[in-house]
């Protein structure tokens, strides 16, 4: 069930709705609350404009779920190698073992 969200970034109040779970919801807010802060220091505060802040850690943002993403992707076709070469190491034992005589 889809419920509202509101939080203050920026002394800007937002609100969405969402069917995510709380705890997520949570890391998502403090991530961006996170990221927002580093972008805007606080001897640069009301220097930078909020939608350079917001551009700064959404920039970020993408970029560590592009390195994620790929992280993930090498991991993936890794596994997928070891797979491979396991179920090849598994055939061959299996067609060197011959049937019990008398059966």
């Amino acid at each position: 069930m889809e419920r509202l969200v509101r939080f203050e970034l920026i002394g800007h109040e937002f609100a969405f709705y969402t069917g995510a779970p709380e705890e997520e919801v949570d890391e998502i807010i403090k991530m961006v609350t996170d990221f927002v802060r580093e972008n805007s220091s606080s001897t640069a505060v009301g220097s930078i404009p909020v939608g350079k802040v917001a551009v700064l850690a959404s920039l970020n943002i993408a970029s560590q779920y592009v390195e994620l993403k790929r992280d993930f992707n090498a991991y993936k076709q890794e596994t997928e190698r070891r797979l491979a070469r396991l179920g090849k190491q598994i055939d061959e034992q299996l067609a060197g073992e011959k049937p019990p005589v008398g059966r």
